[in-house]
């Protein structure tokens, strides 16, 4: 049992040697997330969406390094909601917000041992695609309508998570990326304030190269 412990810690420090000898890397990542709002008058509910992109890595030593990405996210929510058919009739309805970005994340990281990071740092979001879609419920399974949304084209957020290099090659990262500017100007028309901002929550997995 002590050969094999030892042979085991041995085999961390080696991967760890063998991952701060690299200074710098790049290589694709993708992943899963469950994306969501907040903010004063938030619209409540979330839903799983993608991202897949590029990252880099630059390593000042072995302890600090600095990691931007270019990321595809498909961001949103869902959440019930009621369309009007006269003064007095309406059904049940689901909408569904979709906006799509290109976030670009520059990711402050500092490695508390070879193989595990605590990632901070801002990320700037250029919206690239926004629609609401509604889908009837119930009795109206085929009632089906898409509302264009007056979305912010740019968008503002600060992230923290964890990366751990399961080898020196592959890895694993766990974020969470809260939204600091309104992702609407409006929605549907809305004569109020919607103050509902981004929150992204993303597993992903990358190789380095």
């Amino acid at each position: 049992m002590k050969k094999l412990t030892i042979a085991f810690l041995c085999m961390i420090l080696a991967t760890g040697a063998a991952i701060a000898q690299k200074t710098f890397t790049f290589g694709p990542k993708i992943g899963v997330d469950y994306t969501h709002y907040w903010g004063k008058y938030h619209m409540h509910g979330g839903q799983l969406n993608y991202q897949a992109g590029l990252f880099m890595e630059y390593r000042f030593n072995n302890k600090f390094s600095i990691a931007p990405e270019v990321v595809f996210a498909a961001q949103g929510a869902k959440r019930d909601g009621v369309e009007l058919i006269s003064p007095t009739e309406y059904f049940d309805v689901v909408y569904a917000d979709n906006l799509n970005y290109i976030n670009v994340p520059v990711m402050l990281k500092f490695y508390v041992c070879p193989s595990l990071s605590i990632d901070f740092g801002p990320q700037l979001g250029i919206n690239v695609y926004h629609k609401c879609t509604v889908k009837g419920k119930d009795g109206h399974k085929d009632y089906k309508k898409t509302y264009d949304t007056d979305a912010q084209s740019v968008d503002f957020g600060i992230g923290l998570g964890l990366t751990y290099n399961i080898t020196k090659d592959v890895f694993v990262q766990g974020r969470y990326t809260m939204g600091l500017t309104d992702a609407y100007k409006k929605f549907l028309g809305a004569t109020y304030p919607i103050n509902s901002k981004n929150g992204n929550a993303q597993i992903a997995i990358g190789y380095r190269f």
